[in-house]
């Protein structure tokens, strides 16, 4: 029923020092938890393809994609800051692509990958699966991101099975299918640079151009060429990377944990796990208990950005590419952050262009949030009513004439400005979101998922969708968090 969606793997044309080819351990008598009709209608999928008993036994690894190549990629990697030789894709296993089309209905073909299929020679002291609490959190966490219109990869739905996984606490399996146009990360590329393999290094450059960059990067048709492409592409994930790390900090993400082998080298949000988005703001805001030592706090994400793109440049040198030109393009980073960084906050605080001062009163609205811990999300939402009812946006803070004397300076300097108030308003709102998926909406819909029921992950998505827009009776999902989240911990686990 869906060998016409197949298209290749073309990841398993390259050498086989990149993979091992394996089959999926399949979940014992699985069920289908949840579909994402929207990701379904990128791949050509009806809905009766995705009811069907073929998509199922597929999507739980209990059978290959038709005449695809399954396989399990290589990579190495830095984890928090630290050398951390060869991983890999350990519980992860690519089926291969099919033709499909992305959401502006240009053509393109997405590779299916299932997360938690079983043990592969990469798995090191794990045992390859993924436990229904993560899944649900992936699942969930990447239609999220496509609603903000920020890039990641796509998860098409999760099958689960009541065989036990052993965690903190004995757990059950499930498997999540996520869809990319690559899955390819810095760390692919630095595991031939540790290998001392610089004709690899350059096998995977080249593919990488060919496949994802030709309209921007020129492929090297000789030696002398190749510091020439390996700028150009350098430039091109400098600059999806700043872009996405602004994405990020204007939502209130934090990834949890930004090693170079979780960072997409195509600049997309990858392998969901301890993720969180901020409710009460600190600047400082660490979302993984893992994480200690706060590497990957909020306020971080954008130099831990810019130092994973370092070492991922730093492999070039085996190219012959000079340290000089490496230098020159990483130092392309921090302009193409901040300008668009500053931008998205001029329309999320309603200023329409950058005016002097402007800068001391942003730095002092991160202050005051900081200082009162109030609502990352609902702060920014409410904002854009404040020239006519200022009532819920000064009821999120503590320290209500530290918000009202902020408040006078903003309200002055908006003031000063021409045109429609409401246009203001609805600009604001078109970038600051009204619904994001809190931890304790994940973790509801985690609930309810255990008794296999997929409602709650519905009706998130439902919102999540399009979160900008207040939805009539989904009223639960915009409040503050309740006392009890707060106890909610993830970590590398998650």
């Amino acid at each position: 029923m869906l060998n016409s969606l197949l298209v290749s793997n073309s990841f398993a044309q390259l050498p086989p020092e990149f993979y091992t080819r394996l089959q999926a351990r399949g979940l014992n008598n699985p069920s289908l938890l949840h579909v994402n009709s929207d990701v379904a209608g990128l791949l050509g999928l009806s809905p009766e393809q995705t009811a069907s008993e073929d998509f199922l036994r597929i999507m739980s690894g209990n059978a290959p994609l038709p005449g695809g190549v399954t396989l399990a990629a290589v990579y190495s990697g830095h984890q928090f800051g630290v050398w951390a030789g060869q991983l890999g894709d350990g519980r992860a296993h690519l089926l291969g692509a099919v033709a499909g089309h992305d959401a502006s209905g240009n053509p393109c073909d997405w590779e299916l990958q299932l997360k938690g299929a079983g043990l592969t020679p990469y798995s090191r002291m794990g045992d390859g699966r993924a436990v229904l609490r993560s899944s649900v959190r992936e699942y969930l966490a990447s239609a999220a991101m496509v609603g903000l219109g920020i890039p990641t990869t796509l998860a098409l739905c999760i099958t689960q099975s009541d065989d036990p996984v052993y965690r903190e606490t004995t757990e059950t399996a499930a498997i999540v299918t996520r869809v990319a146009p690559s899955f390819i990360r810095f760390g692919s590329f630095e595991h031939w640079y540790a290998n001392r393999r610089p004709d690899l290094l350059r096998e995977l450059l080249n593919y990488v151009v060919c496949r994802f960059f030709a309209d921007e990067v020129k492929l090297a048709q000789n030696d002398a060429e190749v510091p020439a492409m390996v700028c150009g592409f350098l430039d091109s994930v400098i600059r999806r990377t700043a872009l996405l790390m602004a994405d990020w900090q204007c939502v209130g993400f934090c990834h949890g944990v930004m090693n170079t082998d979780n960072m997409s080298i195509l600049g997309l949000t990858i392998d969901y796990g301890p993720y969180g988005f901020m409710d009460g703001f600190q600047a400082n805001h660490i979302c993984n208990h893992s994480d200690t030592e706060g590497r990957y706090a909020w306020n971080q994400q954008a130099s831990i950005g810019l130092w994973n793109l370092y070492r991922l440049a730093n492999c070039f040198i085996s190219l012959g590419v000079t340290q000089d030109a490496l230098v020159q393009c990483l130092d392309r980073y921090e302009p193409i952050f901040t300008e668009a960084f500053r931008e998205k906050m001029i329309r999320k605080m309603g200023l329409v262009q950058w005016q002097d001062g402007d800068e001391e009163l942003i730095d002092q609205w991160w202050q005051l949030l900081h200082a009162q811990k109030a609502d990352f999300t609902l702060s920014f939402r409410y904002l854009s009513e404040v020239m006519h009812d200022d009532s819920r946006f000064l009821a999120l803070f503590t320290d209500r004439p530290a918000a009202e004397q902020w408040l006078r300076q903003y309200k002055a300097r908006i003031a000063l400005m021409e045109g429609n108030g409401q246009e203001r308003v609805d600009s604001m709102n078109a970038v600051n979101p009204l619904y994001v998926l809190r931890n304790y909406l994940a973790e509801r819909a985690i609930w309810d998922a255990k008794l296999k029921n997929p409602s709650t992950i519905e009706k998130l998505l439902t919102v999540l969708r399009n979160p900008f827009v207040e939805q009539a009776g989904m009223e639960q999902f915009a409040a503050l968090p309740p006392e009890w989240a707060n106890e909610i911990a993830v970590s590398c686990s998650s």
